[in-house]
């Protein structure tokens, strides 16, 4: 028996079959089962019903995300969000239904199945698998990047409340948010910092979107949204840049092109402000130690620990200022131009 009371052989079953899982919350995703349960019980037919799915097999897939603790069943074939649940609700104040749509996507499994090549190669499966790295994909599948987008929205939305407590973007009178996504991110800084002017930059096809996202949180008139890519040139004349997980993305020469590139536009004493999480120690940190393999089966970079950060910062011409830790697993690694 383990520490916990469970026989080594049913525990290593259990993480063998977490893909199971995985696919579960997926399919309960894509069918907006918790939206549908958030005003209570409500049996498996009724939810059948609501969305188009055949009853047993609803009830045989609800019955076994209970058994994980993700609903409650009831009487009658009733079913609950438990709190773990609640999280895949569209307005759940720490979203991840667009994670689970997103890591369910068969194009992005398929890339995952091909692990054992890039762990005997160190190449990226992504692109063995696909031919085209993601972004390329995605830009050829928009349904896709529509999920993907979602997935990183729900992200932003998890981490945003805990950097915007932990780290004081309240010092810049402006910044470019690099690579921003569809705004969701920039828009909660600029709604907590009121004399706060931003930049949103990333690709045309990708913050096409953000213009309903920064009205709603009513800093459009404070909010520039420019397309391009950052490999080539970055809006200039900012206090500080932003790159929200987008270093973990590449691997250290692309990383340092990159972060060349926002030197290049930044005024001496600017900040740089990369927001990722931290490697931490050996036998802790499942979280970034998996979302490490993450980095190299899909987009082909790495997550990295804080002496790496400050390598990467001080190569590109930065003065590595520190590291502010946050209570979501992710920390703002700062660097100041020099």
């Amino acid at each position: 028996m383990d520490q916990d009371g469970e026989r080594p052989s049913l525990a290593l079953r259990r993480l063998v079959n977490g893909y199971q899982v995985t696919q579960a919350i997926h399919v309960v995703a894509r069918l907006g089962v918790a939206d549908l349960l958030a005003a209570g019980l409500r049996s498996s037919d009724d939810l059948a019903a609501a969305t188009g799915v055949d009853p047993d097999a609803l009830y045989r897939l609800l019955r076994a995300l209970a058994s994980v603790g993700v609903l409650h069943e009831g009487d009658g074939r009733r079913f609950a969000l438990t709190p773990i649940g609640e999280c895949l609700r569209t307005d759940a104040p720490e979203p991840v239904a667009g994670w689970a749509m997103f890591v369910g996507e068969p194009y992005y499994r398929q890339a995952w199945a091909a692990l054992e090549q890039s762990i005997r190669t160190g190449e990226n499966a992504f692109r063995r698998v696909h031919g085209v790295d993601p972004w390329i994909y995605r830009q050829r599948h928009p349904e896709e990047s529509a999920i993907f987008d979602r997935a990183m929205a729900d992200r932003s939305r998890q981490v945003s409340a805990a950097l915007l407590e932990s780290f004081d973007f309240g010092r810049f009178a402006s910044i470019v948010d690099v690579g921003g996504g569809n705004g969701a991110f920039l828009a909660a800084i600029l709604a907590r910092h009121p004399a706060m002017r931003g930049v949103l930059f990333d690709q045309p096809h990708v913050v096409a979107a953000a213009g309903p996202i920064l009205e709603a949180a009513g800093v459009a008139a404070r909010c520039r949204v420019l397309g391009g890519s950052f490999f080539d040139a970055i809006p200039a004349g900012a206090d500080a840049y932003l790159l929200k997980a987008i270093v973990h993305d590449w691997d250290d020469d692309r990383c340092g092109e990159l972060l060349r590139t926002c030197r290049e536009a930044m005024a001496p004493d600017a900040a740089l402000l990369v927001v990722e999480q931290e490697l931490g120690r050996p036998n802790e940190n499942a979280d970034a130690k998996f979302s490490d393999l993450n980095m190299l089966v899909a987009p082909g970079g790495r997550e990295r620990s804080d002496v790496e950060y400050a390598s990467l910062l001080a190569d590109a011409g930065f003065r590595y200022v520190g590291a502010t830790p946050s209570a979501i697993g992710v920390s703002v690694f700062e660097g100041e131009a020099i």
